[in-house]
């Protein structure tokens, strides 16, 4: 296994990330609400760390 930065892995290539948050408030997760690692401010689609994992793991197996 190679020495890939865990940021990158299992990421979909291509795609623009949020940023991350120096501190609260942060956004709630659109799928359970929790709180994720990213801004309050910012606009778009924003998953919690478990839910942005279990994303990643049904578009790896889909296809």
């Amino acid at each position: 296994m190679s020495d890939e930065d865990d940021t990158t892995y299992c990421t979909i290539v291509g795609t623009a990330k949020p940023p991350q948050a120096d501190g609260p408030p942060y956004a709630a997760c659109v799928v359970c609400r929790e709180p994720t690692e990213y801004p309050e401010s910012y606009k778009g689609i924003t998953l919690c760390p478990v839910c942005e994992w279990q994303e990643a793991q049904r578009t790896a197996c889909s296809g």
